[in-house]
């Protein structure tokens, strides 16, 4: 069959595509939640201080912030197929690298690799999709499945994560991505079909590099300045290179014949809304998920799987409402839907800071389920806005833009908050240990291995009959922390709905109808001919959230 004319393909190989795209984001996106509620127990086995257990998370999410629009211009170049199977396999070895790991240096080399083939599956399995099934209409129904394989892997993670690591070491949450990735391989080699899009699209190497090397050196900059002083030679050299090349990668993308990001996109204001709202939403977002799995391990002191079963409370929202409101999309204006949504997750974070040592389940359990509810509302109207509020050629690098750089906030989310979180703790804690009646000996003590070592590390000393005491200080310091997470994270969804009034509006640009006789197209990047199929990178969303 020619890899150009999908409107050919047999019933069975458009099934086949189907499930072979759930399969490779299921695959992608296992490891977000299964190593966000294991955090606690990779910190107490490998000694890891707060700062390099925010790598942990950050190892993974990088690589896919900073690849996914290369990713989508070599499946364009090289063959989606091609692409699809190289996410697997990396996906596969980045997860056995992470289950023989010894050091936290191992760990973070593992997700770094999983999140390479996270990024190299987000964008081929949607452009599979775009391919076989060239219709909207019925493509729209692909789309949904393929959405709802996202919500099932956020929702089967904390649980999986749960049952292993309460029997079993941590490590062993990396193993069903291995015979997933495998099998996956093997029926993907027989079943999908190749795709490639036409036109004269090329790689941008200068822009992908500067806006790598941007992304990277700011998420260092602030998890070290965190965790040490931002004053520190170190520090002050990764924030300047961050600007440096973020400046670089403006002046590439202006002068590129092919860019991999066409500014002019910002022209539109809902597009620039959207892409603003993504960017802080959920900088404040998975920030405030890094914070909460830390409360639970270190402050309820919560088995895995109990923290799974409260974590579950915030992904059965999108998974749930995911396609209702999906199908709100086109009938209720974006300037409604997205703030909305920012306004009800922004009223459930605050509703959380009151949360102490000993809030139950049930109290909690309603707060997250609300907050969950109000991302439902947004994710899916995010991406679609994006994609429709730019001419129809360039829909295609709006989603992907769109999703990079909400990939992005998602970076910076743990470096961030987590920054917060320990610098007002280690502050604190001094002053509640002196309060729970110790000496200033073990004040001094304490206080320089939280300095040293984290918070972590206050968790595992033994000082005899003060271990209670000490432990008990920890958890206040940790609550104070905390809260002041919840407050910057809501004050930042916050922040996006105001974005969201004022500069969001019903979009004007959208898909050309087809003529009489003519299917439907797929939206994609710019470039000769590129309006005729699915290329470019198509809308997909945070590693952790569908789009719907």
């Amino acid at each position: 069959m020619n890899a150009t004319t999908p409107a050919n393909a047999p019933q069975e190989r458009r099934a086949a595509t189907l499930v072979m795209a759930c399969v490779g984001m299921f695959v992608a996106y296992l490891p977000v939640t299964t190593v966000s509620v294991s955090l606690p127990a990779i910190q107490r086995a490998l000694n890891a201080s707060t700062s390099q257990l925010s790598w942990v998370t950050d190892a993974f999410v990088l690589p896919m912030a900073a690849l996914i629009l290369t990713a989508g211009v070599f499946g364009d170049v090289l063959g989606r197929k091609r692409v699809y199977q190289a996410g697997l396999a990396l996906s596969g070895l980045g997860a056995l690298v992470a289950l023989c790991a010894q050091s936290v240096q191992v760990l973070w080399a593992g997700q770094a690799l999983a999140g390479l083939g996270s990024a190299a599956l987000l964008p081929t399995t949607l452009a599979l999709i775009s391919h076989a099934v060239p219709d909207p209409r019925e493509r729209g129904k692909f789309i949904g499945l393929w959405a709802t394989s996202l919500s099932v892997a956020l929702a089967m993670g904390p649980l999986l994560a749960g049952v292993v690591v309460d029997h079993f070491a941590w490590r062993w949450i990396y193993l069903p991505t291995l015979p997933a990735s495998l099998l996956a391989m093997a029926f993907a080699a027989r079943l999908l079909t190749d795709s490639r899009a036409p036109g004269s699209r090329r790689l941008d190497w200068p822009g992908q590099l500067t806006a790598a090397l941007a992304i990277t050196a700011l998420v260092y900059g602030i998890i070290e300045g965190g965790a040490e002083s931002f004053t520190d030679t170190q520090v002050l050299v990764a924030l300047s290179t961050a600007a440096v090349a973020a400046v670089a990668f403006v002046l590439v993308e202006r002068r590129s014949s092919s860019p991999m990001l066409d500014l002019t996109l910002f022209r539109s204001p809902a597009f620039t809304a959207t892409t603003l709202i993504a960017m802080i939403s959920f900088l404040g977002l998975i920030g405030f998920f890094f914070a909460l799995s830390l409360y639970f391990g270190m402050v309820q002191r919560l088995s895995t799987l109990d923290a799974a079963w409260r974590l579950l409370m915030v992904t059965m929202g999108p998974l749930l409402l995911g396609a209702p409101v999906g199908r709100l999309v086109h009938r209720v204006s974006p300037r409604v839907l997205i703030p909305g949504g920012l306004l009800v997750m922004t009223a459930a974070l605050l509703s959380l800071t009151d949360l102490d040592v000993h809030t139950s389940f049930g109290s909690m359990a309603w707060r997250l389920a609300l907050l969950g509810l109000g991302m439902a509302f947004v994710i899916t109207p995010m991406t679609a806005t994006a994609v429709s509020s730019v001419p129809f050629p360039q829909a295609g690098m709006a989603a992907a833009a769109n999703n990079a750089l909400r990939q992005v906030g998602g970076a910076l989310g743990p470096a961030v908050l987590g920054a917060l979180l320990s610098t007002k703790a280690v502050d604190a804690l001094p002053g509640h240990l002196t309060d729970a009646g110790l000496t200033e000996r073990t004040v001094q003590q304490v206080g320089a291995v939280a300095g040293h070592g984290g918070l972590g590390a206050v968790g595992g000393l033994d000082l005899g009959a003060d271990t209670p005491r000490v432990l008990g200080a920890l958890s206040e310091a940790f609550l104070d922390g905390l809260h002041l997470c919840l407050i910057v994270s809501a004050v930042l969804t916050l922040l996006a709905a105001v974005l969201g009034a004022l500069l969001l509006r019903r979009p004007r640009h959208t898909a050309p109808p087809a003529e009489a006789g003519t299917r439907h197209t797929v939206p994609a990047a710019p470039g000769p001919e590129r309006h005729r199929e699915g290329a470019g990178t198509p809308s997909l969303s945070l590693p952790g959230r569908p789009n719907g």
